[in-house]
Order: structure tokens, then sequence, then C-alpha cells
């Protein structure tokens, strides 16, 4: 299993749209993405490591697949439509991380 973390970075003037994020955007990701998609979360940042810190992201999105090949397979023919809805929630550039679950 592996998981696709969309993290959007929390800065200086960073914006996100958390209500149009989970109504809007992540049906998109579910709709395109298909069978292919075993699970999603999304989590909002609060807080720091220091106490009032604020969050290093404003959100991340969480994506699991069976593999790195069904991610890619399953996202490939999508992305223009998915990456283009971007600026409807943020003005942030993700970044990306790939990892493997381990538990």
């Amino acid at each position: 299993m592996i998981k696709v973390s969309v993290m959007c970075p929390n800065s200086e003037g960073s914006t996100f749209d958390m209500a149009y994020y989970c109504s809007r955007h992540m049906p998109l990701i579910r709709e395109k993405l298909g069978a292919a998609l075993k699970g999603s979360a999304v989590d909002q940042g609060i807080g720091g490591p220091e106490p009032g810190s604020p969050a290093p992201y404003l959100a991340i999105g969480h994506l699991l697949f069976e593999s790195v090949e069904a991610f890619q397979a399953s996202f490939g023919p999508h992305a223009q439509a998915i990456l283009s809805d971007i600026p409807n929630y943020t003005n942030t550039q993700p970044t990306i991380q790939i990892s493997e679950v381990k538990m």
C-alpha cells in the first residue's frame, strides 16, 4: 500500500479554502481516480511543534493506492483536470510525497 500526501505549505499570505477542498476537490479526486483510490483523508493544520506556533502546512490530503503503478495509471489520464483545480482552493504550490505505508 502506498500513500500520496499533498501538503499545502503555510507561509505569509497563504490561503486555503477547506470547504471547497472537502466538498468539491476531494469528490473530483474520487470520481477521476475511481476504484484505484483505496482511501483518502484530509488534515487541517492547527499548530506547529512549539506552543502557539503556526502549523507548517495549511492542509494535507492523503490518498491510498495499492501501488505506485496504480496511482500513476489512475492519475495520469486525469492530471490536467485535477491540477487545474488547485487555484480554486489555494494560492500555494503543494508539495507531493509518495510513501510506502508500513503500519
